[in-house]
């Protein structure tokens, strides 16, 4: 392959690692979008302690920096699905999911460029189509460099009639809103194993002989193929860590297209992608 046909990890946002949905267009007819829908639609959100309803065309006024769930998470035995919580390096703090596929959701928003904040569960929708009120609450509002991104998750093939009119109703109140909206469904090939591979350094490494510093001299020159990037540093098997920690934090970049391991191609990142490193 060549180098201008790869999937670089320091360019890609969110949106160009997920397959999105966009089957739920066809049911916008079916919503009750006269010129008061955004008042007779209303959120409901917790603050706090409080409970807050309003109209959608409100939803400018909402302190979303004091959200919590709308919802709690449960953990029982019997129960079917998979809830947990996902420590997010972005926020440095554990956020809920309601299913594995929530949680990888989670994983690669926070490799992914821009996050500055992951809501939970934000708000529970309350809509009207076809004269029904409906009630549906979105899986998680992502506050990023770029904007709010309103995000709900379904397994591709699991997408019902009634999930597609919620969706389309979430779509509707987020570009009111000013906000993105997506489904995802889905992901491009490799994307999680190898999102999964780097997250292992995520977390602050400490660097006492300035390998960090080798490696991205190295690369500066062409990418290079990860174990031969490494084995050019002073320590090749401590290298192996940091180099993996600067390919989370967008110091470096690899080809996403193709599974990591000693032959994946490793570039300097552009300046401007880069993460400030912590130590």
């Amino acid at each position: 392959m060549r180098t201008s046909d790869a999937a670089w990890s320091d360019a890609c946002r969110l949106e160009d690692l997920a397959i999105l949905d966009a089957g739920f267009t066809d049911h916008v007819q079916s919503l009750d979008l006269d010129e008061n829908w955004p008042v007779r639609w209303t959120t409901m959100w917790k603050l706090g302690r409080s409970t807050v309803t309003g109209p959608v065309r409100d939803l400018d006024k909402v302190d979303i920096g004091r959200s919590v769930p709308v919802r709690r998470f449960m953990w029982r035995t019997d129960q079917f699905h998979r809830p947990g919580l996902e420590y997010l390096r972005a926020t440095d703090r554990h956020h809920g999911f309601e299913s594995h596929e929530e949680e990888c959701l989670l994983l690669v928003a926070d490799f992914a460029a821009g996050l500055l904040e992951a809501l939970s569960q934000p708000f529970r929708l309350r809509f009207i189509a076809e004269g029904r009120k409906i009630e549906h609450t979105p899986d998680f509002l992502l506050v990023t460099d770029s904007g709010p991104f309103l995000i709900d998750v379904r397994p591709a093939g699991r997408v019902n009639a009634e999930d597609a009119l919620k969706f389309a109703a979430s779509a509707e109140v987020a570009l009111s809103a000013g906000w993105r909206y997506g489904v995802v469904v889905g992901w491009r090939q490799h994307v999680l194993t190898n999102v999964d591979a780097l997250s292992a350094e995520r977390r602050p490494l400490p660097d006492v002989f300035g390998i960090q510093a080798q490696l991205q001299e190295t690369a500066a020159h062409g990418p290079l193929p990860y174990g031969e990037l490494v084995e050019r540093c002073c320590l090749p098997a401590v290298g192996r860590a940091h180099a993996i920690h600067l390919l989370w934090s967008r110091n470096l970049g690899m080809d996403l297209s193709m599974p990591f391991g000693d032959a994946s191609l490793i570039r300097l990142a552009p300046r401007q992608q880069r993460r400030r490193l912590e130590r």
